[in-house]
């Protein structure tokens, strides 16, 4: 079906889109490996084309409203093939969970004759598996870890990408999502409105990787970094590149690495090509900065 390879592509393309863009604090870019020394751009385009079928494979399962386990076997499969792409690193797993339940809900908001819009990819997401993800974050608190990330999490009380997902990706559609939009809206070309949104994300997302590197300090360090990038203006700064290749060699010196954000923002793109018919947002953009604000001071 074209629809299929439409939800595919853009998937793929939305990785390669994070890839290509620069600066992004910490993360590997076609400029430089940021704050890996395992990894490069090259790693990262061999991980993106062993996924270019698992994509589709989650929308037509999406589509016939599958069991959860079968959207999880699908996932387990695809991250098997990433780690033989690309020698046993892991590059896209959070994408595979994540993008992967996002066109797994396209899927059934094209069954259900909807409109594919934030709200519908939301609403049938826990209409659909959100009882299945809800258990399996629980069963993961209460289980041993067997990630990095849910070893942080439980350690340090924070919201697992399981968890995000449970609850509908508020950090993508609250956060990541508005910033993209506004930032379009108001004027920003793509490359500049990516950098902002990742800079929102970042602010706000319990970022696991970034824990797992740098421990608390690492993240409060990356989250206080993002905020004054914001503060400043983000893109909207007349420097807002020299400031933010800044941030990234920060970032670089204490091998942070904002793995999550960056997944964050790959799922953002994708929206961006696939939810081209819904409004963009009106607020200014400077609503969308005290927003963001406004949630880091309430917790």
């Amino acid at each position: 079906m074209n629809w299929l390879h439409a939800v595919g592509r853009a998937a793929v393309r939305a990785l390669y889109a994070e890839i290509s863009l620069e600066p992004k604090p910490g993360l590997v870019s076609f400029r430089d490996t940021g704050s890996h020394c395992d990894m490069d751009a090259s790693t990262f385009m061999r991980s993106l084309f062993s996924l270019r079928h698992y994509f589709p494979a989650m929308a037509q399962a999406g589509y016939h409203a599958a069991r959860f386990d079968t959207l999880q076997s699908l996932g387990l499969q695809a991250e098997a093939r990433m780690l033989m792409a690309t020698g046993g690193i892991n590059t896209h797993r959070g994408a595979v969970f994540g993008l992967g339940l996002l066109c797994a809900s396209a899927g059934q908001v094209r069954a259900q004759g909807l409109t594919l819009t934030p709200h519908h990819l939301r609403t049938v997401l826990l209409a659909t598996w959100g009882q299945a993800l809800a258990e399996r974050a629980e069963a993961a608190s209460a289980c041993a870890p067997r990630s990095h990330g849910q070893t942080v999490a439980r350690r340090y009380g924070l919201r697992s990408a399981g968890a995000e997902a449970a609850l509908g990706f508020p950090c993508l559609l609250d956060i990541t999502w508005p910033s993209l939009q506004q930032a379009l809206a108001t004027g920003l070309g793509e490359r500049a409105a990516r950098v902002h949104a990742l800079f929102a994300t970042i602010a706000v997302l319990d970022d696991t990787n970034l824990v797992h590197r740098g421990g608390m300090p690492g993240l409060r360090l990356a989250q206080g970094l993002a905020r004054q990038f914001l503060a400043a203006g983000g893109s909207f700064q007349p420097h807002w590149v020299s400031h933010a290749r800044s941030v990234h060699a920060t970032f670089v010196q204490h091998r942070l690495s904002p793995g999550g954000a960056a997944d964050v923002l790959a799922s953002a793109c994708w929206m961006q090509s696939m939810c081209q018919s819904a409004p963009l947002l009106r607020a200014p953009v400077e609503r969308v900065c005290l927003d963001t604000q406004k949630r880091l001071c309430l917790g």
